[in-house]
């Protein structure tokens, strides 16, 4: 095989070759932080803002949207324990209690320093921020169990304030919120009410989509799969540990606010230990490291309370009926814990990996490959 020119002058037909790049390559910065790729995953976007914002508030019964607004506050603290646990793997059994921080944040400015709901909603999540680096600041020093322990101990630390310093929270009566009004507009309806919860989560899970794709949300990464490579590789991981506990402690403030007016009434039961296992129960099954696993999560928690509610209530008329004296209580209990031993046996990556299988199954049909 001789040159090009020698194979042309010899009057060979020569035909050149194109070569056409097999699978998706990103050439900028710009193209590296997009979200959606194609047009029909904005196109998806957007139906889908339309269905939540456009159709389900105006068609789904009251209770319907009760459940549905609850799914979206928790989903919102979800979010931000994701953003703590699965990608800065920093364990944390305080999450409840950082929540009912922002409860009684929100709370207190509302009813003792007439604070407009506008500005308690934030100010309530920047102060459970600032706890919640508190808190955060043994991480440094302390990993895996004993983190855990540390976590737990202010879970305890928070509970006890709560229901102690009555001047402040109430003590166990609670303190009770006047209804919330925005730009004139009475926010004392599950419907109206739906559109700020939604329009905080929008925005919320927009903000920490893109905190992954920073250079924030990297560090977090390489802290939670190696803190002594990321430090060797000058990430400095006090700062982006404490970050990270505020962030997560930011997302639990803001989403307790929002409880705490939605509800109109707040004591300290809801905050306990058991609101913290559900916060983790729910990015277990949601998916760890994985912000849609966080609303999976928190739709099959929340819709697993409601049935698990219904069916205590039914077995027990059952057997008041017949005259049997059981007890069902610990039903709950009992279903968390199978449910999350389950999803770890069978799909330790969560709802979000079964989502995930689902969509590429339709991306690819009818090939099976």
């Amino acid at each position: 095989m001789g040159s090009l020119a020698w194979q042309r002058s010899k009057g060979f037909r020569v035909q050149r070759l194109q070569f056409h790049p097999c699978g998706n390559f990103n050439e900028t910065y710009e193209q590296e932080l997009t979200i959606f790729e194609t047009d029909f995953g904005r196109l998806c976007l957007l139906g889908g803002l339309l269905v939540l914002f456009g159709i389900i508030p105006f068609l789904s019964h009251a209770y319907i949207l009760y459940v549905i607004n609850i799914i979206g506050i928790y989903a919102i603290a979800a979010i931000g324990l994701n953003l703590l646990i699965g990608y800065t793997g920093q364990i944390s059994l305080g999450h409840g209690a950082f929540f009912g921080v922002g409860a009684y944040s929100a709370a207190i400015l509302a009813t003792k320093a007439n604070c407009p709901f506008l500005i308690a909603i934030p100010l309530a999540g920047l102060i459970t921020a600032v706890v919640g680096m508190a808190f955060g600041i043994p991480s440094v020093r302390l990993k895996h169990l004993y983190l855990t322990i540390a976590t737990l101990a202010g879970q305890f630390i928070l509970e006890y304030v709560f229901v102690q310093w009555g001047g402040l929270t109430g003590g166990a009566e609670g303190i009770s919120i006047p209804t919330a009004t925005l730009f004139g507009i009475d926010l004392g309806t599950d419907r109206t009410f739906f559109f700020v919860i939604f329009i905080c989560f929008t925005v919320m899970t927009w903000m920490a989509v893109n905190l992954i794709r920073t250079r924030y949300g990297r560090a977090f990464i390489a802290i939670r799969d190696n803190d002594r490579a990321a430090e060797g590789m000058g990430i400095p991981i006090f700062f982006y540990k404490l970050l990270s506990f505020a962030i997560s402690s930011f997302y639990a403030g803001l989403a307790g606010g929002l409880f705490a007016y939605y509800m109109i009434s707040i004591t300290p039961e809801p905050f306990n230990l058991w609101l913290s296992i559900e916060f983790i129960a729910i990015i277990i099954i949601g998916g760890l490291g994985s912000i849609p696993g966080s609303v999976f999560g928190a739709i099959f928690i929340i819709t697993l309370n409601e049935i698990l509610g219904h069916a205590t209530e039914f077995l027990m008329n059952i057997g008041a009926s017949i005259g049997l004296g059981i007890t069902i209580a610990p039903l709950r209990e009992f279903v968390y814990g199978l449910a999350i031993i389950l999803f770890i046996i069978f799909e330790p990556k969560g709802l979000a990996e079964v989502w995930r299988i689902v969509r590429s199954s339709f991306r690819l049909w009818p090939f099976s490959y």
